[in-house]
């Protein structure tokens, strides 16, 4: 099976194909520290050959959503500390995946401020899950030049607090309708500056993040999530394929690990306009780092990609959520368990680290 063969990923050894996709569960103190649920939660899951780690704010100005975490203070730093020497004690890798939510927040939970994006666009068509309940999105604060190259800099110190929390590398989430996707897409991006307009200007932020994070922790330790045809908040490109086509191009010419590839989601449909070529097939083979291949996988599917030859690893998201062992239970052809749906996001043990291992 080639999922349970070993590899390798820039220098680090992987005991398997098989990645922990980054999920936000939500169990955070309102300080944005990792408690030791979060502890037994990674621990659990390090048969895998890799885990990425639920996003991680990468400042205070970053926060979209209550009882997410933080690497920005001393006291996050300690407490992701005993999150990464656990998974390094069961034989684990984790890799910090780095979160700025740009327009996708809300001022209840940002201390009355509004939040940031490339222009002043709110998100439609849907409302955001804050401390309060649901609430329509607000309209963003157009960032300026300065803040942008401030936020650059916050993600290369969030790089470097991830390491010195034990994080084996860092990925730059850049999907999911998040900042680094809202500079891509004309539906948030609206600038007529040199971060805005013609697609070089547009895929400008996310190639300067990527150098600041290859210089703040070296090329070894970093990769990047890109989601090309997969329009989940409100992200509507003009021309997505010319866009990401342009973007893989230029991360071609520098130094870094991996690419996770995410596949669009049937619950987000594209819009007509988008092509309907697989993303595996039309981006993966455009990437020069490794390809790590996302979305809606199980093992056949994930099996049948790896043959194709263009992924060298898959990563699961909600198969990793009620089956903590899932690297054993692939072998064995064990039975998976569904998620409880109702206790994805917030709440305690319930739904978190409770799913028994099948041995058990």
């Amino acid at each position: 099976m080639k999922l349970l063969e070993k590899t390798q990923l820039g220098n680090i050894n992987l005991k398997n194909r098989i990645a922990m996709a980054a999920m936000t569960r939500g169990r955070t103190d309102i300080n944005g520290l990792v408690g030791d649920m979060t502890i037994t939660y990674y621990a659990q899951r390090s048969g895998a050959g890799l885990l990425f780690s639920e996003a991680i704010r990468i400042s205070e100005e970053a926060t979209g959503s209550p009882l997410t975490p933080g690497i920005f203070t001393d006291q996050q730093i300690e407490a992701w500390k005993k999150v990464t020497t656990a998974v390094h004690d069961k034989g684990g890798v984790i890799i910090a995946q780095l979160w700025h939510t740009g327009r996708m927040g809300h001022s209840i939970d940002r201390k009355g401020r509004l939040p940031c994006a490339p222009s002043p666009l709110p998100i439609r068509g849907m409302q955001h899950f804050t401390s309060q309940g649901r609430k329509d999105f607000e309209i963003p604060q157009e960032m300026t030049i300065l803040e942008i190259k401030q936020t650059i800099k916050d993600y290369g110190q969030a790089a470097k607090n991830a390491v010195a929390a034990g994080f084996d590398g860092v990925t730059l989430h850049a999907c999911n309708g998040y900042l680094p996707n809202q500079f891509l897409a004309e539906s948030a991006n609206q600038r007529t500056d040199g971060y805005g307009g013609c697609i070089p200007n547009k895929a400008r932020f996310v190639l300067e993040v990527m150098q600041e994070l290859i210089s703040a922790v070296g090329s070894e330790k970093v990769g990047i999530k890109i989601a090309p045809f997969h329009s989940y908040g409100d992200m509507i490109l003009d021309d997505p394929a010319a866009t990401y086509t342009y973007l893989i191009e230029k991360l071609n010419e520098m130094n870094f690990a991996y690419v996770e590839l995410m596949r669009r989601s049937a619950n987000f449909p594209s819009p007509e306009h988008y092509a309907t070529d697989d993303e595996i097939e039309f981006f993966g083979r455009k990437i020069r780092q490794t390809v790590i291949a996302n979305a809606g996988y199980d093992k056949a599917s994930a099996e049948a990609e790896l043959e194709k030859g263009i992924a060298k690893l898959i990563s699961f998201g909600k198969l990793y959520i009620a089956n903590p062992d899932l690297p054993e239970r692939f072998e064995k052809n064990a039975p998976l368990i569904e998620p409880d749906r109702a206790t994805m996001y917030g709440g305690g043990k319930n739904g978190y680290i409770d799913y028994p291992l099948w041995d058990e």
